[in-house]
């Protein structure tokens, strides 16, 4: 077992009603967000709201706010959630280039809440604007003159303003003659720490679950064996099928109908959420060794004329299983119910399977001499190599992103 958190401020509108909730990250029972970096504390606050807690848990039937970036933002179709209950809040210190706005404008189309978060006026800004349904301002940033502009400059568009930082009686009061529609700050209601329990995924289920999701040829029964062997991941995917965002008429009571449900590829972004607070006390720069060593032993299959490569990824793969489970390998692979032949490369680097992964860990190490596979020229290989960082280094960006 283990303990989560989640900070829940509320906000609200005129006549002092609770409008909503923004979630903020919350790494222990201290009401302060600690120090992490803005993509890891992103994608726990998503984990712990949609697969922890549960959003009607935390907010009810109100809305809920929460920060977003950049890399989010631009993945692929990245929030398998509600849009109608959900604000994107755009932190002040986002850049935003023309690929951004576009992603932005995007979400605002589909639908998606687009809130500007700690906002200060500028006209370069108001294309911006003009996608946004909230604008956020911070009060003890500027004077009241200052705090007043911003607004008169917003009031001509087509936005709710929300007055945050609001600290005193006389400020609330202040704020509400300058036309603010939602307040929110320490005055008001402070941060309330939410804590449950909660059971981890195995960092082996998670890991076997990406590498399977690795193979074209996977199937629905596949990922669903997969799910079902591990009780934390069987939890989390019932709560996430079930939760308010699917708007199902009937609950989903098996694994085999969430997934059917589902569909593949939208298991593989509530994979990369899971996976994101499984090995989430682990060092990212371990799976990331992890992911790089699966592609490139399956690139070097490739490259050999190998058609099922399938191997290849998981010997990469699961060569770094002794350091995430904090156990020697043999005692890992106790555990596994793996084919002779991935065992035995994994040990002794035996069969074309050992041999792959010796040529791949002799790279990794700088032992030139040994960056030997099948008859590949050694160009082939560091071609393998760099295709291998590139995509390890975009797998697991997705996945610290969710």
């Amino acid at each position: 077992m283990q303990d989560v958190f989640i900070g829940r401020q509320p906000i609200y509108d005129r006549d002092l009603n609770v409008f909503g909730y923004e979630l903020l990250y919350r790494g222990g029972s201290a009401n302060t967000a600690g120090i992490i970096d803005n993509e890891r504390a992103t994608s726990q606050v998503m984990v712990n709201a949609f697969l922890e807690f549960g959003l009607d848990r935390l907010v009810g039937s109100s809305r809920a706010f929460i920060n977003v970036t950049p890399s989010l933002l631009l993945s692929d179709d990245p929030l398998p959630f509600s849009k109608e209950q959900l604000g994107l809040e755009l932190p002040e210190d986002i850049v935003l280039d023309e690929r951004l706005m576009a992603a932005v404008g995007t979400l605002a189309e589909k639908g998606y809440t687009i809130v500007l978060d700690n906002f200060r006026y500028h006209e370069k800004l108001v294309p911006l604007v003009q996608l946004a349904q909230f604008v956020k301002i911070d009060i003890q940033v500027a004077d009241d003159s200052v705090i007043r502009e911003y607004v008169q400059q917003l009031r001509r568009h087509k936005v709710a303003l929300q007055a945050t930082k609001v600290e005193t009686h006389e400020e609330l009061a202040s704020c509400m003659s300058m036309g603010f529609d939602y307040f929110q700050g320490y005055f008001l209601a402070k941060p309330k720490v939410i804590k449950q329990h909660s059971v981890p995924p195995s960092r082996l289920a998670v890991l076997r679950l990406l590498g399977a999701l690795q193979d074209p040829n996977v199937d629905v029964h596949d990922i669903e064996q997969l799910i079902t062997q591990d009780l934390s991941l069987s939890y989390k995917l019932l709560r996430y099928i079930n939760s308010a965002a699917f708007a199902l008429s009937k609950k989903v009571d098996s694994i085999r109908r969430a997934v059917t449900l589902l569909g593949l590829k939208p298991i593989k972004k509530w994979v990369r959420l899971v996976a994101m607070s499984g090995v989430s006390n682990q060092p990212e720069e371990l799976l990331l060794t992890a992911l790089n060593r699966a592609k490139m032993c399956e690139l070097l299959g490739q490259a050999a004329g190998h058609q099922d490569t399938d191997a290849y990824f998981t010997v990469g793969l699961f060569s770094a299983l002794d350091a995430l489970m904090d156990m020697p390998m043999r005692t890992v692979l106790e555990q596994l119910p793996l084919a002779d032949e991935l065992t035995n490369a994994l040990l002794q680097y035996q069969g074309e399977l050992g041999e792959a992964l010796q040529c791949v860990l002799a790279h990794e190490r700088g032992r030139w001499e040994e960056v030997i596979f099948a008859d590949l020229a050694t160009q082939t290989i560091n071609e393998a190599f760099v295709q291998a960082i590139e995509w390890s280094r975009e797998t697991g960006s997705e996945l610290m992103a969710g």
